[in-house]
């Protein structure tokens, strides 16, 4: 039978680790060692708690009986001990299960893994199966605040029992590694292996949530024995299905961990208290972990353009009836969702103009927010959608610029709704034929400022104020074969009513565009971005 020391080497890579691994075990004060392992503490915690943080050592199987073979300067009495009475408990007391790599799955079913590669299987599968591609990841753990408080009440119990000692001078727990960061640390070489790219600062993210049935019971209890206050735990009645539950008191609502935080300020400061008590409350029943992958919000944007009168700039239904033939929202999102493989999507756009509006010129700055996207699209993949969007069978909406963005999407927002001037095209018809002192009349007005109070059409879902805004410039464009239409092109502020200051809006602007004729009709409107005068060139 191969001893405990060859045990220990073969659950290691490979004989280099074995032999850093011995160094590092020997170094470990033995007394303190047996104390948490007679508490029910895991060897995985027992190098955390010592501040070891190669991952090596909590990829390996490193049980009670093996530590003791490694173990340096103590008696055969103290070995024999660890020999005959620790075995790795079946939850430890500590970390209740997730660095044995042992829990609730689905809320019922215990599973045991034998190492952390195993654990590290399951997610990569988890990952394929959902059909991610991904070339980073980041790695997110949460949980339970009862494993931080386990922490901090045995530190303070080793504090109280072995700061006379040698080794122990200058330590603090800041040095020990969480169960957090120490469940990363083994898992991270096998996962990057496996998903073949590294581990980083990701959109992609891996997220591990541990719970416990007694969590947050336990965090209550120990804040109410240490302080005295009164707080109820509010979420979940079984805790399983939050995360870190809040204690609330008084004041505003504090994160458990922030409670744990404050009470063990408290236990430092007294450290006869009774809260302070060991063995801790130990729980054969392990933690829940649930598996989440998901990828945070891409952007596709660009500007669109829209050349039907009857399609709305999103979605727009009155009383189950749908006002228009489609939507640039709905045009855009069928077309660009399938491409990223995403969950679903969100419209945004730099203003908005009517549904019988068209918009034409620039068009108009819009971001398209992917959300969980299985696949970031390349650079060619945008631009054949872009081709594909504007030869639509229906000529209805068009793309320019369409491109994948990132930290800088709302800043394109931003510069939509910075353009302070915006061009429009109006189809007018007059009562009377148009004369050559008209065109030079209206040409030679310039910054002309009206005063529109808000119009009727919008009157019931808008507060009723009055808004002063500035013509900068119109122009008045013949159309040939007739005589009393013509296409009026202006330069406006942005905010402008167009459609009232053509026609007046039964005298609500002032002063408005049919003062210079007799009587005249809006027939049509669109809408251009940008700065250019069409007629000058």
């Amino acid at each position: 039978m191969p001893s405990d020391t060859e045990e220990a080497s073969q659950s290691t890579v490979n004989g280099d680790n074995v032999r850093a691994l011995c160094d590092v075990v020997r170094e470990l004060p033995v007394r303190a060692v047996i104390d948490l392992l007679s508490i029910g503490v895991c060897t995985r915690c027992i190098l955390r708690l010592f501040g070891i943080r190669e991952h090596v050592y909590y990829r390996s199987s490193l049980s009670p009986s093996m530590l003791s073979s490694l173990l340096g300067d103590s008696t055969c009495s103290e070995k024999h001990m660890v020999d005959g009475n620790f075995r790795e408990p079946v939850v430890c007391s500590i970390c209740l299960g997730i660095l044995q790599f042992t829990y609730w799955e689905d809320k019922k079913l215990v599973t045991e893994k034998e190492s952390a590669n195993e654990l590290a299987v399951s997610i990569s599968s988890l990952i394929r199966q959902q059909g991610f591609e991904i070339d980073s990841y980041s790695l997110e753990v949460s949980i339970p605040p009862i494993v931080l408080e386990n922490d901090h009440t045995v530190w303070l119990y080793m504090k109280r029992k072995y700061e006379s000692e040698l080794w122990f001078q200058g330590k603090s727990i800041s040095e020990c590694i969480s169960a957090k960061d120490a469940l990363k640390i083994s898992l991270m070489e096998s996962l990057e292996t496996m998903l073949g790219c590294k581990s980083n600062i990701s959109a992609f993210r891996i997220r591990l949530t541990y719970t416990h049935r007694i969590s947050s019971k336990t965090v209550e209890n120990s804040v109410e024995g240490c302080h005295g206050g009164k707080r109820r735990k509010t979420g979940a009645g079984n805790g399983l299905n939050t995360i870190d539950d809040d204690i609330k008191c008084s004041g505003p609502p504090i994160e458990a961990g922030a409670v744990v935080e404050r009470s063990f300020v408290s236990l430092q400061a007294n450290e006869s208290s009774e809260c302070l008590k060991l063995p801790l409350g130990q729980s054969n029943e392990p933690c829940c972990l649930e598996f989440h992958c998901y990828r945070t919000q891409i952007y596709v944007g660009g500007r669109y353009l829209k050349y039907s009168r009857n399609v709305s700039q999103t979605c727009w239904i009155i009383d189950d009836e749908r006002m228009g033939e489609a939507s640039v929202e709905e045009i855009l999102g069928s077309n660009i969702l399938p491409l990223c493989r995403g969950d679903n999507y969100k419209f945004h756009a730099a203003g908005r103009e009517d549904i019988d509006v068209r918009m034409l010129g620039s068009g108009r700055p819009f971001l398209l927010e992917i959300q969980n996207a299985r696949y970031i699209p390349s650079e060619e993949s945008v631009k054949f959608l872009e081709t594909k969007i504007n030869n639509l069978e229906k000529k209805l909406v068009g793309v320019k610029n369409l491109k994948l963005v990132g930290s800088q999407s709302w800043e394109l927002m931003r510069e939509g709704e910075a353009e302070k001037q915006k061009q429009y095209t109006a189809l007018v018809w007059i009562s009377r034929p148009l004369k050559d002192e008209d065109l030079q009349s209206i040409s030679s007005l310039e910054d002309m400022h009206i005063l529109q109070r808000t119009p009727i059409r919008v009157l019931h879902r808008r507060s009723p104020l009055e808004r002063e805004k500035i013509i900068h410039w119109m122009r008045i464009e013949r159309i040939v074969g007739s005589s009393q239409y013509f296409l009026l092109h202006l330069c406006t502020q942005a905010g402008t009513y167009i459609k009232e200051f053509i026609h007046g809006d039964l005298g609500r602007t002032q002063p408005r565009y049919n003062l210079f004729f007799n009587h005249l009709d809006l027939e049509r409107l669109g809408f251009c971005l940008g700065h250019h005068d069409p007629l000058r060139g």
